[in-house]
């Protein structure tokens, strides 16, 4: 079984992909000039896991990325 899972829907359908804790799962989803990056990844230092978030200059990549935060199940208490 995958410790991380994603899933993406677009004009040609809904895709999956599997990430295991090792290396974790990314996604860049963009327009031309700009975007969101997300990572999943297992930090052995804490033993938890965590989503890092980056603004990108997108397609055109004009723009160096920008670290908006690192998230982790922390980050859910009082939900």
């Amino acid at each position: 079984m995958s410790h991380f899972y994603a899933s993406i829907k677009g004009t040609k359908g809904e895709a999956t992909r599997c990430g295991d804790k090792s290396r974790g799962i990314n996604g860049h989803i963009r327009g031309w000039n700009f975007g969101v990056n997300v990572k999943m990844e297992h930090n052995a230092d804490t033993g938890e896991d965590e989503a890092v978030v980056h603004l990108t200059g997108g397609s055109n990549g004009n723009k160096p990325w920008r670290l908006l935060n690192r998230y982790t199940i922390k980050n859910l208490t009082g939900w």
